[in-house]
């Protein structure tokens, strides 16, 4: 009968074990990305599969955020470079044109989007949640529309959202043509 007894108390502490980590779990929302030194949040929710750098094709008479066409899992996508499109938008200077490294990533856009594109990184920073941050700031002035917010980590580091579905409906990044 103990046996009995002790089983049925295993089973209780278990089972209130798998109620209390469900409910304590807490669920990764963005994906931690680096470009040109600069830290961002991509969305889980808009973000696809993660690739390792492939070779390119140049497109000719494009805009310098277009990199080229990547041929990933036997189809081909455009590949936006997530630096020089920000530093296009907000003005800042020209990168250099060849920084591809052994951490260099191609991350795609969620199929959801409508859009056979990926984003070139320079680094993957891993995953975080909103725990991980203690403060919501404002975007800076003349921000692109594709700028959420600021958020502050428990570590002092500024983070920039962004939002790829506002990004894929701006006229600017469906025209390529430079």
């Amino acid at each position: 009968m103990a046996k009995r007894q002790s089983l049925k108390e295993l089973q209780e502490r278990l089972a209130q074990r798998l109620t209390a980590a469900k409910t304590e779990a807490v669920t990764a929302t963005w994906l931690a990305v680096e470009a040109n030194g600069r830290p961002y949040l991509l969305p889980l929710v808009q973000s696809g599969e993660i690739f390792p750098w492939s070779p390119l094709q140049r497109v000719p008479y494009t805009k310098p955020w277009y990199a080229g066409v990547a041929s990933l899992r036997g189809g081909l996508h455009g590949v936006i470079d997530l630096a020089r499109l920000v530093d296009t938008a907000t003005g800042a200077p020209a990168l250099p044109s060849e920084r591809v490294t052994s951490e260099s990533r191609l991350i795609s856009l969620h199929a959801a989007l409508g859009v056979n594109a990926v984003i070139w990184i320079d680094r993957l920073l891993g995953l975080r949640n909103p725990a991980m941050f203690s403060a919501v700031g404002a975007n800076p002035d003349g921000a692109p529309s594709y700028f959420t917010r600021t958020l502050v980590d428990l570590q002092g580091q500024t983070w920039q959202e962004l939002d790829l579905q506002s990004l894929v409906a701006e006229p600017e990044f469906l025209a390529i043509a430079a």
